[in-house]
């Protein structure tokens, strides 16, 4: 250790944050996490993993933990292999990755607006990201998955120009006025999305109407390997805006005054996030509240006041993961079970924040 690493070393043992910290250092290396939300993020992983091995082992043929690993190695029978490998693994790995990204762009939009509402499903975001893909499914006639991928994100990105123009005053997008336009523009948008379907045959319509529920059904490694290889590089992206993203926590102004680029830093930092949510909706349909659940479920965990990424995407992997679980039980599709589940949730943060906003 240095003396400069020293020295710092000392500081951060003499200065109080309000809570216990890990600090790790390492040469140029440093981060700083507090111990609540290593021991949080532990169990979300552990839960993960475990719910992950849930997944592969239940259906019409269940399998134990033996024979999943004889799978995973190599050394079970073809049939075994098949459902571990072939069919249910792809699957499960596809809901983790899902949920991960929907948390991520929930807990960038809830950071932007400071507000617990401020999520890709209430501000219109997702609404656009379907209309993109229903117009590229419906209208073009192309169901590859880089073209409606392509779609969602040019409907999500101009929907969000759009809301954002809207919500604009005196240079400035007002969160409160963010999500107020977000919310009638994504109105406007899903009943665009229903007249679309009016002027396609039936069968077609059909097909856009099961997609529009949110489902994992027949997703496979064709869908898993460019899922997985976009939301690393939107990770390492959003990875490199957190810090700043956090300083627009306290306000344009004290972002500017530590050297943060407002205007630039919202734009990138909307683009990820919507990219995070086309990504979802371009594989397995909108699948709704995640986003909104989630980021609040891990500030509630860690007791962070700021943005928590980690713990955002492993509760939103952990809750994908347990809601497909259920979905498979019921046979319905998993947008289906979290809607159920996000309404009631939607209801109760309502009441929360009415009560606060009353004692204020």
């Amino acid at each position: 250790m240095t003396a400069s690493d020293a020295l710092t070393a000392d500081a951060d043992a003499r200065t109080d944050f309000g809570y216990r910290v890990l600090v790790f250092r390492r040469g140029r290396l440093s981060g700083r996490w507090s111990r609540r939300s290593a021991v949080v993020g532990t169990i979300l992983g552990v839960t993960a993993l475990s719910l992950t091995i849930v997944a592969v082992s239940i259906g019409t043929y269940p399998l134990s933990l033996a024979q999943i690993a004889s799978a995973l190695i190599g050394t079970a029978d073809a049939q075994t292999t098949l459902l571990v490998t072939g069919w249910r693994l792809p699957r499960a790995l596809i809901a983790l990755a899902c949920g991960v990204a929907l948390a991520l762009s929930g807990a960038i939009f809830q950071s932007l607006t400071r507000n617990p509402l401020g999520s890709p499903d209430i501000i219109g975001f997702s609404s656009g990201s379907y209309t993109g893909a229903v117009v590229m499914m419906l209208a073009v006639g192309s169901t590859r998955y880089l073209d409606v991928a392509a779609a969602s994100l040019v409907g999500g990105c101009a929907t969000a120009i759009v809301v954002y123009v809207l919500a604009t005053r005196n240079g400035s997008a007002q969160p409160f006025r963010l999500i107020i336009m977000g919310i009638g523009v994504g109105a406007l948008l899903s009943s665009l999305n229903s007249a679309l379907m009016l002027f396609v045959d039936v069968d077609t319509a059909m097909l856009a109407a099961v997609w529009a529920a949110g489902s994992l059904n027949g997703l496979g490694y064709e869908q898993l390997v460019p899922l997985a290889g976009v939301l690393a590089i939107l990770v390492v992206a959003l990875a490199i805006l957190a810090p700043s993203i956090g300083q627009l926590e306290s306000g344009d102004d004290a972002a500017r005054g530590v050297g943060v680029r407002a205007n630039a830093v919202r734009s990138a930092s909307v683009v990820v996030g919507v990219a995070l949510t086309a990504l979802v909706t371009a594989a397995a349909g909108p699948i709704s509240f995640v986003a909104l659940a989630a980021p609040q479920i891990a500030r509630r965990l860690t007791r962070s006041p700021g943005l928590n990424l980690t713990s955002s995407a492993l509760v939103g992997a952990s809750v994908l993961l347990a809601s497909d679980i259920v979905a498979q039980r019921l046979g319905f599709p998993v947008g289906v079970v979290t809607a159920a589940l996000g309404g009631a949730y939607l209801a109760w943060l309502l009441a929360t924040e009415f009560r606060r906003t009353q004692r204020i």
